[in-house]
């Protein structure tokens, strides 16, 4: 008897070992390397990191530098996931580029908290049309042209200076591509921001993780979102108003009460499906598990039809 149960004891541990064994072979391994948009940066940032936790073995290196960045570093073989804030070119399919709607945000016009007409702009917004004027035509060089009055103070016009999805949508909004605006040229999300802040009589935009402070969920010290006459009137009424957190701005755009543009769909770009087994269950797993996390980030989450068409893609 003692003898079998001897026996017994080490079958188990043989097959325990073998079990071990197996588990850690199973567990997935490798790196993936992702550059691009400062508008999905902080979601990546996040999705890494809790996959990660989940697959020790796995590095994922996040680095943030524009959409245009994101799309011509993946073209070229140089990482594995361009992260890209605007719809992707023809040209650009051509060559490869796969994209995977990931979450949605939304790009917003921003103003110094210091601006002497801030009460006024509050109260009336400003329309699309003098948007276009501001950035496209240039017809309106003043604050008081846009606020109907006397006042000569001179806008200062502020864009992005590095190709990005947030120039790319914000022109797109006003019907144009990100040549087509004008105003001084400031690299990065955060560089656009300080710019505004320091300026009380600048305007520019800004994706929203970048407009609103990731703790207090209110607008970033010193930034001022520009509410968005959308129907005109001459007045921001009750419905138009949803700026002052941002949850309240990405409930306007679930409800589809932010136009789109400027609300888009932000990407993952692989140059073709993924060969990369570690890339591959990556983006599997944001499409999936991932999602929960992307509330909580500041984002907005696809449909359940758009994350199918995800998966379907990289099968």
């Amino acid at each position: 008897m003692k003898r079998i149960i001897a026996v017994c004891a080490v079958g188990g541990l043989v097959f325990a070992s073998f079990s071990l064994v197996q588990a850690e072979k199973k567990q997935l391994e490798g790196s993936v390397s992702i550059s691009g948009a400062w508008a999905l940066y902080p979601m990546a940032l996040k999705w890494a990191e809790e996959f990660q936790k989940a697959n020790p073995k796995v590095k994922i290196d996040v680095q943030a530098g524009g959409a245009g960045k994101g799309i011509a570093d993946v073209l070229a073989g140089m990482v594995d996931i361009g992260n890209v804030s605007r719809d992707v070119h023809p040209e650009e399919i051509s060559r490869g580029a796969l994209a995977i709607a990931v979450t949605r945000d939304g790009v917003v016009p921003m103003i110094s908290e210091n601006n002497p007409f801030l009460g006024e702009l509050r109260k009336k917004g400003i329309k699309k049309e003098q948007f276009v004027a501001i950035w496209i035509t240039g017809k309106l060089t003043t604050w008081g042209q846009v606020l109907g009055n006397n006042q000569k103070a001179a806008i200062h016009v502020y864009t992005r200076s590095d190709a990005c999805g947030a120039a790319d949508t914000w022109a797109g909004y006003l019907g144009k591509r990100q040549e087509d605006l004008s105003g001084v040229g400031v690299y990065g999300d955060p560089g656009l921001a300080d710019a505004v802040k320091r300026d009380p009589l600048g305007i520019g935009y800004n994706n929203i993780n970048f407009a609103y402070d990731a703790k207090t969920l209110k607008p970033v010290s010193g930034i001022v979102i520009v509410p968005i006459d959308l129907n005109g009137s001459g007045q921001v009424e009750t419905a138009e108003s949803f700026y002052a957190t941002r949850d309240q701005i990405t409930q306007a755009i679930v409800r589809n009460a932010y136009p789109y543009p400027p609300a888009r769909d932000l990407y993952f770009v692989t140059k073709g499906k993924p060969a990369k087994k570690a890339v591959a269950e990556f983006i599997r797993w944001v499409l999936t598990d991932g999602q929960k996390y992307v509330p909580e980030t500041g984002y907005i989450a696809l449909n359940k039809e758009k994350l199918a068409q995800g998966l379907r893609k990289i099968r």
